[in-house]
């Protein structure tokens, strides 16, 4: 009797659990704000966030019940994990995306303080810049891949932008027009074309897929990417972000006429206060093209 009434408990809470996932995983589906990226990586994050909250003892949550105490005791959690600030600061996003869908924003702090999580530490001034390499590149059998390999390299896409770029929507004369639906966070943005090694990948994109996409046509998104990630990881390649590392700081040298600190350049305690100018000018274009809302995130990409 007592080896049946405990089975029956286990089976009860683990049924109860997966309400919350499924429930959680429906939200998910049912609103699809951002990037295909950013919608998978929240699907996880909000299964994870649910399975934690079982060990912590919440055990017949719905979707809808989530409190200030579910937060704390979460944010308590990671801090005894030592999760990064970052780390914490993404699930948090998610938590309050989740917040949101379900009409109780309030139910989270809009400061990260609140539950002790510290500012996240962006300056390194160690260049993390990616070229290119021709020789891994020659080894992509995919032209898409390769294709969008060279994107990335020439005007600081991210991954998803560069495999979903279709020049018949994005080349506009003298930019690129990004659709939100490609972007991170659906943040639509435009890139300006500013040299011959970017009309010429665009040249070559255009003359590839003949008004297509960089996503073959028997293909959908994700398995196009599970092509691009097997190319690259075969040619070699790896921390492909460097291209946008790189993007950033040629672009920077370009708008303010010297390098920046990741780059051997001055650092900001260093600079004239014409060279300040230009600096801060130099940042705020560059924290639009490569889709950020702070100039502040720049520090990432070109130091300070």
């Amino acid at each position: 009797m007592d080896a049946k009434r405990s089975s029956k408990l286990t089976n009860e809470k683990l049924r109860t659990m997966k309400n919350l996932n499924y429930q959680l995983k429906q939200l998910c589906r049912n609103n699809r704000d951002g990037s295909y990226g950013t919608q998978n990586g929240r699907s996880r994050m909000l299964n994870m966030i649910a399975g934690q909250l079982e060990t912590l003892g919440y055990r017949s949550m719905k979707a809808n019940s989530l409190k200030p105490k579910h937060v704390i005791a979460l944010t308590k959690l990671w801090n005894t994990q030592n999760i990064s600030v970052g780390s914490q600061k993404n699930r948090l996003s998610a938590i309050r995306w989740w917040a949101r869908k379900i009409g109780k924003q309030n139910v989270v702090a809009k400061n990260n303080q609140a539950y002790d999580i510290g500012s996240r530490t962006f300056v390194t001034n160690q260049s993390k810049s990616q070229e290119l390499d021709r020789y891994k590149l020659s080894k992509i059998t995919d032209p898409r891949t390769r294709l969008s390999l060279r994107l990335q390299d020439a005007f600081g896409l991210r991954r998803e932008e560069a495999i979903k770029f279709r020049p018949r929507y994005a080349v506009q004369g003298d930019h690129v027009s990004l659709k939100s639906s490609w972007c991170k966070g659906g943040r639509a943005r435009s890139i300006p074309i500013t040299n011959d090694d970017q009309r010429k990948v665009l040249a070559d994109v255009e003359a590839y897929v003949k008004g297509g996409s960089l996503i073959h046509s028997s293909l959908n998104y994700a398995q196009q990417l599970h092509r691009y990630e097997s190319q690259t990881l075969r040619a070699g390649f790896s921390k492909l972000h460097g291209l946008r590392h790189g993007y950033a700081q040629r672009r920077f040298e370009t708008l303010a006429g010297f390098p920046c600190p990741a780059k051997g350049g001055p650092r900001s305690k260093d600079l004239s206060s014409k060279q300040r100018e230009l600096n801060k000018e130099a940042r705020t274009i560059i924290s639009a093209e490569l889709g950020h809302s702070r100039e502040a995130i720049t520090a990432v990409y070109l130091g300070r």
